[in-house]
């Protein structure tokens, strides 16, 4: 799964980056739409403004930072491990691609936005951290305890990826590639870790 999302990930960039005509005409008609509709529902997109801010940069890095702590001081070291390469790897590459990509957003959005657009920021953060959670608990975890975080998990990802586009704040396919870069990032440092956790047990 993450080569494959990854592998969809550079495709996508590489067609957002080439301004292909098909999925750029797809943006702007998705966008056109929601700007009507949140137009004629001012209320809405205040408390949209208000909730889609659970995924952005400060707090996902917060929450990354504190979870890695509470699970070093528990000694799950793996996990601890896990957490604080998310914690660094997708903010960094997201800062990376929107320093380097000229992809800019929507025009008129409902929120005010000064940085290129692709990938989505905060749905690479909601997706990420979803991730992170299902791996973590899956393992202490019955079948319906874990049917509950994997749709918990999605809800949150979904959510956080439509207040963006909803907000006119990215385009659909900007929001499309934060969670490919999540589907990507996450499971390949959840190798990483463990393929590190297998050396240490060798030597």
């Amino acid at each position: 799964m993450p080569l494959a999302a990854l592998v969809a990930f550079l495709a996508l960039m590489a067609l957002v980056v080439g301004g292909w005509g098909p999925l750029d005409r797809l943006d702007v008609a998705v966008s056109d739409r929601l700007r009507e509709y949140g137009t004629s529902r001012p209320g809405l997109i205040d408390v949209i403004r208000v909730a889609t801010d659970i995924a952005a940069t400060i707090p996902f890095v917060a929450a990354g930072v504190v979870a890695t702590v509470g699970l070093l001081l528990r000694r799950h070291r793996r996990e601890a491990y896990l957490c604080a390469w998310v914690t660094a790897l997708i903010p960094v590459l997201w800062g990376l691609m929107h320093w380097g990509l000229h992809r800019p957003r929507p025009p008129e959005g409902f929120v005010f936005v000064d940085s290129n657009g692709f990938p989505s920021g905060h749905t690479s953060h909601a997706a990420s951290a979803a991730l992170v959670a299902v791996l973590l608990l899956w393992p202490h975890l019955a079948r319906r305890g874990r049917a509950l975080v994997v749709t918990a998990a999605a809800a949150l990802a979904v959510f956080v990826g439509a207040t963006r586009v909803i907000l006119l704040a990215h385009w659909p396919a900007d929001v499309l590639g934060g969670w490919l870069l999540a589907l990507a990032v996450v499971p390949l440092a959840a190798r990483a870790v463990e393929g590190r956790r297998a050396n240490y047990g060798r030597e």
